[in-house]
C-alpha cells in the first residue's frame, strides 16, 4: 500500500498538468453528485394569522401638557336665552350637574317639525309601495274612456263644421254675383239718369269741381277695389262651381278661406263705393246744390249690400274657426288618450323603482335630520364634566349668549391635559369621550382620562388648523408635575365581540377588498415522489367596517379562525436524502430532513 502510494505521489510529481486535470474533474463530479443525492428547490412560505372576535378600538391621537391650572372654563355649546341657572357660585357639584339651561322651544318646535315631516315621508313611501285600489284603476279606466269619447266628439263636430262650412260657402254664393252686379252697374256702366255716364266718372267730376285732388282719390280707390275684388271674385266662384260638400276636407277648407278672403275685398270695395257718393253729397250740399237723386238710391243700394256681405263674412269666419277649434280638440284628446293609457299602464304595474327609491332617500334624509336635532338638544344644557367647584358664574338669567361663550368655571381636584388635534381628527372627538395618556417623563405610566371640553375656535399657525383639547384625570401623588409633556389617545369609535384581521393583510383592488386565506394543512417535501400537495392561497373578497392602525373589522366574508396571510417568503432550500432501507415488514422506506410546516410550491 505504501509502494502503491509512494508511485501515485511520484506520478503525480512527474505529471503535473494531468494532475490538476483529474483533481478538477473528481472535484467538478463530486459537486454534481451531491446535487443530485441533495436537491436545492425553491419553496414560497406564508407567514398568517388567524381571524380574531374581541374588541376593536378607533382612536385619534395628540400631544399637549399637562395644565397648570386645574380650573376649566364650561362654554355653551348653543345659542339662545338663559332659563335656567340651579347652582350658585361657590357649590359643590358632582358629574353631569346641570350648570345652565337655554331656552330650548325653538329647538323643539325643530324636532316637532322634523317628526311630522319625517312620518309625512314615511306616509308617501307606504302609499307609493301599494298596490293601485280599485277606485284609482277605476277612475284612470274612465278618464281614458272619456278622452276617447271626446276624441269621437270632437271629430263628428269637425265633420258638421265642414258641412256647415260648405253651406256658408253657397249662402255666400248666392248674394255676391247680385252684389258684384249692382258696384258694376252703379259705377262702371253707363247711366240714364247720370247724363248717360259712368257713375264712377260723374260723382268723381261733379265733386272734382269743388275738390278735385280728393275726388280722384276716391276714383282710384275704388277702381282699385273693384279690380281686385273681381279677380278674386272669378277665382273663386270657378273654384266653388267644381267643388261639392263630398270634396275632400282639404278642398272644403280651400274654399270657405278664398271665399272669405274674396268677401273681405268685395267689402272693401263697397265701402269704397259709398265714400265716393258720399263725398259728392256732401260737395253738393255743402253749396246748397241738390244731389241728383240716383245718388240717394245708390247709397241705399250699397248698404243693403254692406249688410249681405257682413253677414256672410261672419258665417264663413265662424265656419274656418270652428273647423281650427275642433282640429286643435282631436289633437288634445289624441293626446289625453296617450297619456291615460301610459298613466294606466303606470298604475296597474305599480310603482315605479326609482320613484320608491327617491322616496326612501328622502325618509334616511328626514331621519337623520331628526336625529341631528335631537342630539343638538343637549347642547342646550349645560353639565358639569367632572366633580369640582363651581368657582364663576358669568352669566345670569334672561342673558342672551352665543355659542363658544364663556359661561361658568369649574376648579377640580383632577388635573387638566390640554392637547391639539387637527381639523380633521377634532370633529371626531366629544365630551366624555375615554382617554389613555402617556407622559414623556414617566415611560413606564398610563392613565386612563375623559374629554371634558373641545374647543369651538381653532388656533391657526402658518396655515395649520388645530384645536385644544382639554382632558380630565386623576394622579395619585405628585408624579406628575404642571407642564408635563402628555400624549392622549382618545378612543372616538369601538365595537365589542366583533370579527377583526390584521390591517396589514388586507389588499385594496379598485374598490373592492380582499385578503388571502390559507386552507387545509400542507405537506412536507418528498425527496422521491416530488411534492406531494402544496395549498395556495384562495383569495377571499370581504367587507370592512372599523379600521384602526393595526386591525380592521371584518363584516362579511371571513369566520372565526380562518388563517389569512400576512407576508409571503420566497426562498431555496436543500433537502437531503438517506438510502433506501428494507423494513420489517418488506420494501423500502425513506427519510428526510425539510422545513416543517412550509408550503412549498415548486418554480
Amino acid at each position: 500500500m505504501k509502494n502503491k502510494i509512494h508511485s501515485i505521489w511520484h506520478w503525480t510529481k512527474n505529471h503535473k498538468f494531468w494532475a490538476v486535470v483529474i483533481f478538477l474533474v473528481v472535484i467538478f463530479g463530486g459537486y454534481k453528485l451531491y446535487g443530485i443525492i441533495f436537491p436545492t428547490v425553491e419553496e414560497t412560505r406564508y407567514v398568517t394569522t388567524g381571524v380574531k372576535k374581541g374588541e376593536i378600538l378607533v382612536s385619534v391621537t395628540g400631544t399637549g401638557q399637562v395644565s397648570a391650572s386645574n380650573q376649566l372654563d364650561l362654554k355653551a355649546k348653543a345659542s339662545g336665552d338663559v332659563v335656567s341657572i340651579p347652582v350658585t357660585e361657590g357649590a359643590q357639584v358632582k358629574a353631569g350637574t346641570l350648570i345652565m339651561q337655554l331656552d330650548t322651544r325653538d329647538a323643539l318646535k325643530s324636532i316637532r317639525d322634523a317628526e311630522a315631516s319625517l312620518e309625512s315621508a314615511k306616509l308617501s313611501l307606504e302609499k307609493l309601495k301599494q298596490p293601485p285600489d280599485q277606485l284609482s284603476l277605476i277612475q284612470a279606466e274612465n278618464s281614458l274612456a272619456k278622452a276617447k269619447e271626446n276624441k269621437t266628439n270632437a271629430e263628428s263636430d269637425l265633420n258638421k263644421s265642414y258641412e256647415d262650412g260648405f253651406n256658408s260657402v253657397s249662402d255666400a254664393f248666392l248674394d255676391l254675383p247680385t252684389v258684384m252686379t249692382g258696384l258694376q252697374e252703379t259705377f262702371f256702366s253707363s247711366n240714364s239718369a247720370l247724363g248717360g255716364q259712368w257713375g264712377v266718372d260723374f260723382y268723381t267730376g261733379a265733386a272734382g269741381t269743388y275738390n278735385y285732388l280728393l275726388a280722384e282719390q276716391y276714383k282710384k280707390d275704388l277702381a282699385d277695389d273693384y279690380a281686385a275684388a273681381r279677380i278674386a271674385y272669378d277665382k273663386s266662384f270657378a273654384d266653388y262651381k267644381s267643388t261639392s260638400r263630398f270634396s275632400s276636407t282639404e278642398k272644403v277648407e280651400e274654399i270657405i278661406e278664398s271665399t272669405y278672403e274674396m268677401g273681405k275685398l268685395v267689402a272693401e270695395t263697397v265701402k269704397s263705393g259709398n265714400n265716393l257718393i258720399q263725398f259728392y253729397s256732401d260737395e253738393m250740399t255743402k253749396r246748397n246744390i241738390k244731389p241728383n237723386s240716383e245718388s240717394t238710391a245708390d247709397l241705399t243700394a250699397l248698404n243693403n249690400y254692406t249688410s249681405q256681405v257682413n253677414s256672410h263674412l261672419t258665417a264663413l269666419l265662424n265656419a274656418r274657426n270652428s273647423i281650427k277649434s275642433y282640429k286643435d280638440a282631436i289633437v288634445n284628446a289624441e293626446r289625453s288618450i296617450q297619456e291615460n293609457t301610459e298613466s294606466l299602464v303606470d298604475l296597474k304595474n305599480g310603482a315605479d323603482p326609482l320613484d320608491v327609491r327617491s322616496s326612501e332617500i328622502s325618509v334616511t334624509q328626514k331621519e337623520n335630520s331628526l336625529r341631528d336635532l335631537r342630539e343638538k338638544l343637549s347642547d342646550y344644557y349645560l353639565k358639569a364634566p367632572f366633580d369640582g367647584t363651581v368657582a364663576s358664574i358669568t352669566v345670569k338669567k334672561l342673558d342672551s349668549v352665543s355659542s363658544g361663550s364663556v359661561i361658568a368655571s369649574l376648579l377640580t381636584a383632577q388635573k387638566i391635559a390640554e392637547v391639539t388635534l387637527n381639523e380633521v381628527d377634532v370633529a371626531k372627538v366629544a365630551n366624555g369621550q375615554k382617554a389613555v395618556l402617556t407622559f414623556d417623563a414617566l415611560p413606564d405610566l398610563k392613565l386612563d382620562g375623559t374629554v371634558s371640553s373641545v374647543d369651538s375656535l381653532a388656533t391657526v399657525s402658518q396655515g395649520v388648523v388645530n384645536y385644544t383639547v382639554k382632558i380630565s384625570f386623576n394622579a395619585d401623588g405628585t408624579m406628575i408635575k404642571p407642564g408635563m409633556s402628555v400624549s392622549a389617545s382618545i378612543t372616538t369609535e369601538s365595537k365589542q365581540d366583533t370579527l377583526y384581521v390584521s390591517a396589514g393583510s388586507i389588499k385594496i383592488q379598485g374598490e373592492k377588498s380582499f385578503v388571502e386565506v390559507l386552507e387545509g394543512v400542507p405537506q412536507r417535501y418528498n425527496p422521491i415522489e416530488g411534492f406531494v400537495s402544496a395549498t395556495v392561497p384562495r383569495r377571499q373578497e370581504i367587507s370592512t367596517g372599523l379600521s384602526n392602525d393595526t386591525q380592521t373589522e371584518v363584516l362579511s366574508g371571513l369566520k372565526e379562525g380562518d388563517q389569512v396571510v400576512t407576508k409571503t417568503i420566497t426562498s431555496s432550500a436543500s433537502v437531503q436524502t438517506a438510502p433506501s432501507a428494507t423494513s420489517l415488514f418488506g420494501g423500502s422506506r425513506t427519510s428526510g430532513t425539510g422545513t416543517g410546516g412550509a408550503v412549498r410550491i415548486p418554480r
